[in-house]
């Protein structure tokens, strides 16, 4: 099969068909905000199936997400982790002990407290009778989280589970080289004087460089950036289309902010400090400012650069490139019959789910290109059904290259099996509060978020069908429909 790099760097210019096709939809940040999203009065049937329990989402929060290195810095993982649970608890007022099981997502983890779930249930005043796991799948950790929440409950195991997920980049561990950490092991096991000094004996100065995370794909050493960087090019979108993109999302965030429409936030008093209130990565600019901006990953031509990626942070002398959010995020989910047994009022229905992964190297970050037609036929709706899409912000030029993936017939043919497109996305109907290239991306908390912005959306648009996807390393992707509860 012809390279999707090779066909479409010959056949795709930026004056083809799928450039200029995409570039007559309406970018322009000025224009969205104007138009906003359309109050939805349509009413469809419902999703659910017979014999098979309803599985509610009763509410959910997150602290604020932080830029790494700021209020946060001084904290440890199951800090914010137990904050958002805090935050849960006071939004809900569910009993502690009603509670079955917590369930959390994370993806760079804290060796003191690698199963930060669990120890972040017992700082939150949890009955150490509550079972508690932590779920890692890069960046839809906390989508797996929620899953296995709504597997827990739909297998009649239990009624109350308590998904989310939580990301530090603040203080992520930094090891010894391997040859420094042999070292160690080895000279503790030495049982005399003689031993220890021969294995000195081998020591080098350059044992001390310490071993830097990166978002890099294990599989193929290749950073995410990097990908995004080639897979923009690849589909032939331009920088000033992902610096339009990033500015639309930063200014639909701001508004949806000063407005007071993200209102799964919660305040947390950090200790030792202020109280922090509000997502401090909304940084709307302009586009002359933002085409100041040098490549942060492949120089000097690449278009990927710090300011259309969600809160990148290169540090110049070494390869450590990180997406750098700190925050957690927590959701109440429940059998919908125990919901109104207790009283609540759900927010929405979780509805079918699927995963999918695909090739590490050049579709890295499709993943919401293939998950959305299979979990729209697994769900029996189509693209025109959908009333709020909320998908995951890595970088302009992820969202912008599924944009084109899903509009095209030829990559659906030989990359999906398909006969036909999976369809366009109506600017009107996406992200339309932001997203994480403006909100902030904690790896293992940014599912939840995506969920809640969308139950929250379609009560306010007053939509009944939302699609949430996400793309994750390793070539990986969720998508899930999520279905307004009736007034």
């Amino acid at each position: 099969m012809t390279s999707i790099w090779t066909y479409t760097f010959k056949n795709l210019p930026s004056t083809s068909k799928w450039a200029l096709g995409f570039c007559v939809r309406p970018l322009s940040c000025s224009s969205q905000l104007r138009a906003g999203p359309a109050v939805q009065t349509k009413s469809k049937k419902t999703l659910a199936k017979p014999n098979l329990r309803n599985i509610v989402v009763v509410d959910g929060v997150r602290i604020p997400f932080l830029l790494s290195g700021t209020s946060y810095k001084d904290l440890m993982p199951h800090d914010l982790a137990r904050a958002a649970l805090l935050g849960l608890l006071h939004r809900t007022s569910i009993p502690k002990e009603v509670v079955d099981y917590i369930t959390f997502g994370t993806v760079i983890q804290e060796v003191k407290t690698s199963n930060v779930a669990r120890e972040a249930a017992l700082g939150a005043g949890f009955s150490d009778k509550t079972p508690a796991h932590t779920v890692t799948m890069a960046c839809i950790s906390s989508n797996q989280a929620m899953t296995t929440a709504v597997g827990l409950i739909a297998s009649g195991q239990y009624d109350v589970v308590v998904a989310g997920g939580v990301e530090l980049m603040s203080d992520v561990p930094i090891r010894h080289s391997r040859k420094m950490r042999k070292m160690m092991l080895d000279f503790n096991k030495a049982k005399t004087l003689g031993q220890r000094l021969s294995l000195l004996s081998k020591f080098r100065l350059n044992f001390l460089s310490p071993e830097l995370p990166a978002v890099a794909e294990f599989s193929t050493s290749e950073t995410m950036g990097h990908s995004a960087d080639r897979l923009a090019a690849a589909f032939a979108v331009s920088r000033r289309e992902q610096d339009e993109y990033a500015l639309r999302s930063h200014s639909l965030a701001k508004k949806a902010q000063d407005e007071g429409l993200l209102s799964d936030v919660v305040p947390f008093k950090v200790p030792g400090k202020d109280t922090v209130s509000k997502d401090n990565g909304i940084r709307p600019s302009s586009l002359e400012q933002m085409a100041k901006l040098k490549p942060a990953f492949i120089k000097p031509y690449g278009t990927v650069t710090a300011a259309n990626s969600s809160f990148l942070v290169e540090r110049q002398r070494s390869s450590f490139n990180l997406l750098r959010t700190d925050g957690a995020s927590a959701m109440l989910i429940m059998s919908e019959d125990k919901a109104l047994a207790m009283g609540y009022k759900p927010k929405a229905y979780l509805r079918d789910f699927v995963y999918v992964s695909q090739d590490p190297k050049d579709q890295l970050l499709l993943g919401p290109t293939y998950a959305t037609p299979k979990v729209l036929e697994k769900a029996g709706l189509t693209m025109n059904d959908i009333d709020v899409f909320e998908f995951h912000e890595a970088f302009s030029g992820q969202i912008l290259a599924n944009f084109k993936a899903m509009d095209s017939d030829w990559f659906a043919q030989n990359y999906m099996g398909r006969k036909t497109k999976v369809g366009s996305l109506p600017l009107e109907k996406f992200n339309t509060w932001g997203g994480s290239l403006s909100l902030g991306h904690p790896f293992g908390a940014t599912g939840c978020r995506l969920v809640m912005a969308a139950a929250n959306r379609l009560r306010k648009e007053g939509g009944q069908y939302a699609l949430v996807a996400a793309c994750a390393a390793g070539g990986q992707g969720h998508g899930m429909i999520v279905e307004t509860y009736p007034k």
